[in-house]
């Protein structure tokens, strides 16, 4: 007989529940608007309303709560919201009584964002591997939270956050980078966006931080491995090479009887033959080598080939007179 009294209230308890929960879930209330995004210690302002008769409705929440009103609307303001827990939600006494919860996001924007090259001092080497690091302090809610990282203009990648946190808290992000010569002068940044929905402030609020204006060491790299020149009156081979450190120079050549440690050889005298020239630097060196072909061979070459073509052009002359000729004479017997 016991047993079958536990059975009943328990029976009536889950019958109490499903009425309360379908009673519940058609609550005759409706929220505008129905998420609110405030910022840290600003002003919210969310109406709730009814098209219905009721007994009273009001509003619930441990800041602004609204006493129970005969009125089809009624208002929950807060001019400096500090709560970063809160859940306010709006009640009607309709049949029973039911409520409605007003998602709050209480966000703040980061106090300081700021970027560096982990674990490395002085200049970044070509080609090597780097770890750049963005500090973002004290914002909220990290979930939102998107750092972006950029090389000048140029958006490199997105770092994301899944921490369910609604105080502030502090977030690192990290990025590989292997720079090469082109990146030489390149400026680093990254970038704090609080990404909070259509309801939250447009466009979203971000936070920059400053450049990394890190300097690049590269090897010298001639763009040829060769050049011909022909000589004339004045011959410049210029062997200037882009690197850093700055590089030195050294000629190689028969035909220099002195060391010569500038980049650009012009004289009038320089003899037809190969010169040789090596760039270097604390990285690595690079040669290239120049081809001064002698004038003469050129012009030589030149008239040739037209002494070649007037030789052509006579004997085609000189066959078509003969055959204009003998043509002729068959005419005439």
């Amino acid at each position: 007989m016991l047993q079958r009294f536990y059975g009943l209230a328990y029976f009536s308890a889950v019958l109490l529940f499903v009425t309360l929960t379908g009673t519940q879930a058609e609550c005759p209330v409706k929220l505008n608007p129905q998420r609110a995004v405030v910022r840290y210690n600003g002003s919210v302002e969310v109406n709730c309303s009814t098209s219905i008769t009721h007994k009273g409705m009001g509003w619930e929440a441990s800041e602004g709560a609204v006493p129970m009103t005969r009125d089809k609307i009624i208002a929950w303001r807060v001019s400096h919201l500090t709560e970063w827990d809160i859940e306010p939600f709006c009640f009607i006494n309709h049949e029973e009584q039911c409520q409605v919860q007003l998602p709050v996001t209480i966000y703040k924007t980061p106090d300081s964002v700021s970027i560096s090259i982990v674990d490395h001092r002085g200049p970044m080497i070509e080609g090597q591997q780097y770890k750049l690091q963005c500090d973002v302090h004290d914002v909220a809610p990290v979930q939102y939270l998107t750092v972006k990282w950029y090389k000048g203009q140029t958006l490199l990648d997105k770092t994301t956050f899944t921490e369910d946190s609604k105080t502030p808290l502090n977030e690192t992000a990290t990025l590989l980078i292997r720079p090469d010569r082109a990146d030489d002068g390149a400026q680093y940044r990254c970038e704090a966006e609080l990404e909070l929905g259509a309801e939250g402030p447009q466009p979203p609020p971000k936070e920059t931080s400053g450049s990394l204006n890190n300097e690049l060491y590269y090897k010298p790299k001639h763009s040829s491995s060769t050049e011909t020149i022909i000589k004339n009156d004045e011959v410049t081979l210029n062997c200037t090479v882009k690197a850093n450190p700055a590089a030195m120079y050294t000629w190689h050549s028969e035909h220099l009887k002195e060391e010569i440690s500038t980049s650009v050889l012009q004289s009038p005298t320089l003899s037809p033959g190969n010169y040789t020239c090596t760039a270097t630097n604390s990285l690595g060196s690079d040669s290239k080598v120049f081809i001064i072909e002698s004038e003469q061979t050129d012009r030589t070459t030149f008239w040739a080939i037209v002494i070649s073509g007037v030789v052509v052009a006579l004997v085609l002359i000189a066959t078509y007179v003969i055959v204009k000729t003998r043509s002729s004479n068959n005419s005439i017997i």
